[in-house]
């Protein structure tokens, strides 16, 4: 990144070796700073449950430190990424996102009346992402051999660019305290596997524990605090901050109550035409 965005060009650009579980070296590079993403997590989920104490280090605790020095250095908004597997999880990288959504929302508290606001963006599985599944797949079709989990599961589905520009557009509507989620089309794994390798053979290996059939980014008992907007979605928390009061929330439609918003009942659906294209 130094060699793309270089210091003589963007002199504003510094570049840090560092560890969200290390607090003082967050100290260091927040300061000055008015925008903070939080990305880093530990998130292959095998590697969660095996390895449960470097998950809860990273994904838990390494949020309580940017929150911390978000606080102490004055940072005007901070968006932390999360994902589906933290709405109704099942295993522990899901629940150590859950955690760390509950510990940003509640930092516009923490944060008292300093000006540091914080809010959350839910999305799903990114496409070609580090661990995912399509890099996988790529490499098993030289083998003509593709390993299916199970045929009914579906997944929310989102580009690397569309990912980005829905962080840009909730770090302009953010207010403190919002869990934002985009309205993001489902793909079913017979479908990806069929535009990856349609001369393939399949191999039913069954599900990875830890896994689900399907995902969720709005659960059903969090519909009562959701309002839908053309494009996403807006969680509103159970306590209102008073930097929400007169925000986006009263805008949109509420959503009913026993609405969910899930993978498998989605409106919006990859044909494997689409699947081709974006892979």
């Amino acid at each position: 990144m130094a060699q793309i965005f270089s210091n003589d060009e963007y002199p504003c650009m510094r570049y840090f070796i560092g560890d969200v579980r290390d607090r003082n070296r967050l100290h260091r590079a927040f300061d000055d700073v008015d925008i903070v993403i939080h990305a880093a997590a530990l998130k292959q989920v095998p590697a969660c449950e095996y390895n449960p104490i470097e998950a809860i280090k990273t994904n838990i605790n390494g949020a309580i430190n940017v929150i911390d020095a978000a606080i102490d250095q004055n940072v005007k908004n901070v968006l932390a990424l999360s994902t589906d597997k933290a709405a109704n999880p099942i295993n522990l990288y899901g629940a150590t996102k859950l955690c760390s959504d509950k510990l940003f929302v509640q930092g516009n508290a923490y944060a008292g009346n300093k000006r540091t606001k914080f809010s959350v963006v839910r999305y799903g599985n990114v496409v070609g992402s580090r661990g995912s599944v399509i890099p996988f797949f790529m490499k098993q079709k030289e083998y003509g051999i593709l390993p299916i989990t199970d045929r009914r599961m579906t997944r929310f589905w989102i580009t690397l660019e569309q990912g980005v520009q829905f962080v840009t557009d909730s770090l302009e509507r953010m207010r403190g305290g919002e869990v934002f989620v985009p309205k993001i089309p489902s793909m079913n794994i017979m479908d990806l596997a069929k535009a990856i390798g349609p001369d393939c053979k399949y191999e039913f290996v069954g599900i990875r524990p830890g896994e689900k059939l399907h995902e969720v980014l709005v659960p059903t008992d969090d519909a009562r605090r959701t309002t839908e907007f053309d494009d996403f979605f807006i969680v509103r928390p159970w306590l209102t901050f008073s930097s929400l009061r007169n925000s986006d929330c009263k805008e949109g439609t509420p959503c009913p109550d026993g609405f969910q918003y899930a993978s498998d009942s989605n409106e919006k659906w990859l044909s494997i035409k689409e699947l081709q294209e974006m892979i």
